[in-house]
């Protein structure tokens, strides 16, 4: 069926965005203060996409960090906007609007990226996309968007020098992408006396980053964010750490239906290399297994987290035992709470390398992790946010808890001494 002709949807759209509704790049990116309407206008331009795409059965998508953050902040305008065509429907269990040319329109969450394997997409806007993990795009929504040359768009506020900011970087220099950057100071969508109010109650890091679009501000409730910048400007961020000559050691976060991660590193005297990084999910252990045989590397230790000893009731046996029946000899690392796990990576942070290369996704992911942000009473909770940069992190902790630290005399050779008289 062909597209639909002559509808109208009650959707006037603000000056700053008609540049985006005409463009004819197939890639967009869009840095956007709060409240600009950003969400509104990429709500209506999948909803225009599904109405005049003329491939059979069009599909469009949403996708935010979280599927609660999609629906919350996008399904009232899919059901506001969608229910202006005729014919249209709303199925708001599936979070989804089908239109009368069999075009389709659905929601989906970053959290869950097994959901969007085997889809294919004729265009897609990735939400928040400061907030999901970079693996979402490249492993999923790209060879989705593939056969059908499907276009895809990033919008969101700046949350650090991540992968959002250097696709932004790319989107200004490369003619296949049209860029977009609405500071608030610029637009005049918010009202002036209203940023002075926001600025008197916000930090300066606040209202840059939400406000003035800076991806030069502190992550807001990093955790470690200064280390991290500490170790990129001492020079400790570099290609080729990996020695030969050391064992290579490894830090696990095993997740069952989520990521699981695994940090490889090296100890020298004081210094502590990370010289590889590996994470997936939806794989046995077996697959993990076979991962660190193909490194080629010697390894030594293997630090798992404390439920690797729970049985498992289909099998009876623990998580423990079949990699160490696929040749892990994994220990479990003693359990700390989370408080005193993160000031443990803080204090090894100073001492960490960092190869450039192979942990460039870890990296960034610790640079990311974060507090979670309460909007209603506008502080952050005693606890981490749970989104893809969690369980890097939380592997990189029980790296920081299982550390053979070693002694003051094996990590500085001995000097003999002379007394002058």
């Amino acid at each position: 069926m062909g597209a639909v002709q002559r509808v109208v949807i009650p959707y006037a759209p603000r000056s700053q965005f008609l540049p985006f509704h005409n463009r004819k790049e197939r890639w967009a990116v869009i840095v956007a203060h709060r409240r600009a309407g950003k969400t509104v206008a990429c709500v209506n331009e999948l909803i225009k996409g599904a109405l005049q795409c003329t491939r059979q059965r069009p599909r469009f998508a949403y996708i935010a960090p979280l599927l609660k953050q999609a629906k919350a902040v996008a399904l009232d305008y899919l059901k506001e906007f969608g229910s202006a065509i005729p014919g249209a429907s709303v199925h708001e269990s599936e979070l989804r609007l089908d239109l009368p040319n069999g075009g389709q329109v659905r929601l989906y969450g970053g959290d869950n990226p097994d959901a969007l394997r085997g889809i294919y997409l004729d265009g897609v806007i990735l939400d928040e996309a400061a907030d999901m993990s970079p693996r979402v795009f490249n492993e999923i929504i790209r060879p989705a968007l593939s056969d059908r040359q499907g276009w895809a768009v990033w919008i969101g506020t700046p949350k650090g020098m991540n992968d959002f900011h250097d696709l932004w970087e790319r989107s200004k220099e490369d003619k296949t992408f049209f860029s977009l950057m609405l500071r608030a100071s610029e637009t005049g969508i918010v009202a002036k006396e209203e940023l002075e109010d926001m600025r008197r109650q916000m930090t300066p890091e606040q209202y840059d980053q939400e406000a003035e679009c800076s991806f030069q501000a502190a992550i807001i409730g990093a955790y470690f964010g200064r280390e991290m910048e500490a170790a990129l400007q001492a020079g400790r961020v570099a290609p080729n750490l990996y020695d030969p000559g050391l064992e290579v050691h490894t830090a696990w976060d095993l997740g069952m239906s989520d990521h699981t991660v695994i940090w490889m590193f090296q100890q020298s005297a004081m210094d502590i290399r990370l010289v590889d990084y590996y994470a997936a999910n939806g794989y046995g252990l077996d697959h993990y297994a076979k991962v660190l045989q193909e490194r080629g590397y010697k390894f030594g230790r293997h630090l798992l987290p404390h439920d690797v000893e729970v049985k498992e009731l289909g099998t009876g046996r623990s998580r423990l035992e079949t990699l160490r029946g696929l040749g892990i000899n994994g220990e479990v690392v003693r359990k700390l709470n989370v408080e005193d796990g993160i000031n443990a990576v803080r204090r090894i942070i100073p001492r960490c390398w960092f190869d450039k290369d192979k942990t460039a996704e870890g990296i960034k992911a610790l640079r990311q992790y974060r507090r979670e942000w309460d909007d209603l009473r506008k502080v952050f909770y005693e606890r981490p946010l749970h989104d893809w940069a969690s369980h890097p992190a939380d592997a990189f902790r029980y790296l920081a808890v299982g550390l053979h630290e070693p002694s003051v005399a094996s990590a500085f050779p001995k000097r003999s001494m002379e007394w002058v008289v």
